[in-house]
């Protein structure tokens, strides 16, 4: 059986970021239940020139040195929130982007917070946390508690994780540390 998601984001980056692929974020929001499976996400950490955290800890950034487990949230370009899992030992600065998800409870609210629906959903980072309605009032959330929680998942049968490089920065653009899942043909 493999490791449990809180035990692993204890480890580096590297090791709990593809880990994540197929667990699930659950968002209670007016006493419905939205859920969304996570299929793609970026790792960060201290170390690389494109992670918020390479400067060393900050008031914004504060949340990506631990401990593990909590919600890192920030707005980018001033226009989208963008939401990380802190991971890594306490003290060194990490985050996993939650870069798109499958939703697969509470759609119809999805697409009211989104105003639309279909594919575009829940693909993009500043995506994801409109449509779960995830602001700076999560930020330093512990997701072991409501009202979200990242919930254990594992992948598919027939899936698989792929990697690449990671989208839309310009530092240390050729790190493979994007992960997602390959779904069956």
């Amino acid at each position: 059986m493999p490791e449990s998601i809180w035990t692993l984001l204890d480890r580096s980056v590297d090791e709990a970021a593809p880990r994540l692929l197929g667990c699930r974020l659950i968002r209670v929001l007016d006493d419905e239940e939205l859920e969304l499976r996570i299929t793609e996400i970026e790792a960060y950490d201290q170390n690389d020139p494109a992670s918020h955290s390479f400067r060393g800890p900050s008031a914004r950034n504060a949340v990506m040195f631990g401990p593990s487990g909590h919600l890192y949230v920030y707005l980018s370009y001033g226009v989208h929130y963008c939401c990380n899992v802190a991971a890594g030992p306490k003290g060194f600065g990490s985050g996993i982007l939650i870069r798109a998800g499958e939703p697969l409870k509470g759609i119809k609210t999805m697409e009211k917070l989104r105003g639309l629906s279909g594919p575009n959903l829940s693909n993009g980072p500043g995506k994801v946390c409109q449509a779960l309605a995830i602001d700076m009032r999560l930020s330093g959330h512990n997701l072991r508690e409501g009202p979200l929680r990242l919930v254990e998942g594992f992948l598919k049968e027939g899936e698989e994780i792929m990697t690449s490089s990671r989208i839309g920065i310009s530092k240390a653009k050729e790190l493979q540390r994007r992960y997602f899942i390959k779904k069956p043909v």
